[in-house]
């Protein structure tokens, strides 16, 4: 994990607001769907000045620690804020110092992989602390950049 300056970025797409708790059980997990929707063929064609083929993970809005809740946005880079389709929102993402990891290998268990060493960091009280929000994953063909908010 190293320390690096995230750039600002503006995202629009689908959100819903979860829990980690939540997403391990299957029954009231939220982020399959909303990455089912953010994925599906032509999810992103109808939003003008996009700025790479990328998909975009948010989150954000945490209530406390990565215990509580908070809102993931998937969705995709865009240069200003367009005129929304309906049923998406436009987040945000301020520039920020970040802890970058880099998920590479068969998804999603690389990427969960990245994130149990996130929460390892926390939890062991590592150095920088995480600040709890904005964090942003990065969706390319390589695999998935993290940035960690800190």
């Amino acid at each position: 994990m190293n320390v690096t300056e995230r750039a600002e970025l503006v995202v629009v797409g689908f959100a819903v607001r979860t829990t980690n708790a939540d997403e391990l059980d299957p029954a009231r997990a939220k982020l399959p769907g909303l990455w089912r929707r953010a994925g599906a063929p032509g999810a992103f064609a109808h939003v003008p000045g996009r700025v790479d083929e990328n998909l975009y993970a948010v989150l954000t809005d945490y209530e406390s620690d990565h215990h509580g809740a908070f809102t993931q946005i998937v969705g995709t880079g865009v240069r200003t804020v367009p005129r929304l389709p309906e049923g998406m929102v436009a987040v945000r993402v301020p520039a920020a110092h970040a802890l970058r990891l880099e998920a590479r290998g068969p998804m999603p268990q690389a990427l969960a992989e990245s994130w149990q060493a996130v929460w390892k960091h926390t939890e062991s009280g590592g150095t920088p602390p995480r600040a709890f929000t904005t964090d942003l994953e990065v969706h390319h063909p390589d695999g998935v950049d993290l940035y960690v908010a800190v």
